[in-house]
């Protein structure tokens, strides 16, 4: 088997600059392109240390020392934390990228036939990593951000009643277009799954807030709390809770919090 080192050391440079350069975005590291360009330089240079004869453990010191050195060329030092942090997520992106080439190589090199499975002679590991491995990690990083920016919605809550010794909680979900405002007082309204509520509606002073949904203006029945704490904070202003009648259709969510009790959290 021929084994042409110049590819191996490109293909190598590459991925290991794509690497870099995708943990520099997801970290907001500000890396220079020559910082980023010599730390792939060096991942790629040491490859050559793999064709020796070592074994396992030896070549696991190895890869983690020359990922350490590749994180401190590209990043630099700052503190124990911030390099740990940069060497975390070189690693995850590396699996994430290592495990879609793997399969997408699997997938198109080999042929079956029943339970029987053979190579075609066609290995597609250096177009997949020249041509779709920066796409791989776009997919990747967008939709690590957008999972990130969606978390910053989710907010845990806890809802007192005067005269009652239970505490509704649950998980509430800003919603930046819910402008539900009681019209007497102008008290936002935190719109709650009703069977959340096990207390007899009966105990309760109702408040009817005019709303508008897809099938036209409506009333929303709304009760007072005592308490309402969003995050573990008490919210300090007064605030209504609206029972909604159907389900809202947000996985694991009961409730709709108006952006108004989330500021300043």
């Amino acid at each position: 088997m021929k084994l042409y080192l110049d590819v191996i050391f490109f293909l190598n440079t590459a991925f290991d600059l794509l690497l870099l350069i995708t943990v520099s975005y997801l970290l907001h590291r500000q890396a220079s392109f020559k910082r980023l360009l010599f730390g792939a330089l060096f991942g790629g240079f040491t490859i050559v240390i793999l064709f020796l004869p070592l074994n396992s453990w030896t070549l696991f010191l190895y890869k983690m020392v020359v990922s350490i050195i590749m994180v401190l060329i590209t990043f630099s030092y700052r503190d124990l934390r911030y390099t740990l942090k940069n060497l975390f997520y070189l690693y995850m992106t590396s699996m994430v990228l290592g495990g879609f080439l793997y399969f997408l190589n699997t997938e198109f090199s080999y042929k079956q036939i029943g339970l029987v499975f053979y190579h075609k002679g066609l290995s597609i590991n250096f177009i997949f990593l020249i041509v779709f491995s920066p796409i791989i990690l776009y997919l990747y990083v967008k939709q690590l951000k957008w999972l990130k920016e969606q978390r910053s919605y989710y907010h845990s809550f806890q809802i007192i009643f005067k005269s009652t010794d239970q505490v509704i909680k649950g998980t509430g979900f800003v919603d930046t277009g819910n402008g539900v405002f009681d019209p007497y007082k102008k008290r936002p309204v935190i719109i709650l799954d009703k069977r959340k509520l096990i207390y007899d509606l009966n105990r309760f002073k109702m408040v009817l807030v005019p709303i508008t949904t897809a099938s036209g203006s409506t009333l929303l029945k709304c009760i007072e709390p005592q308490e309402v704490q969003i995050d573990g904070k008490c919210i300090q202003y007064p605030v209504l809770i609206g029972l909604l009648e159907e389900k809202i259709h947000l996985d694991g969510v009961d409730a709709i919090l108006p952006l108004k009790v989330t500021e300043g959290l």
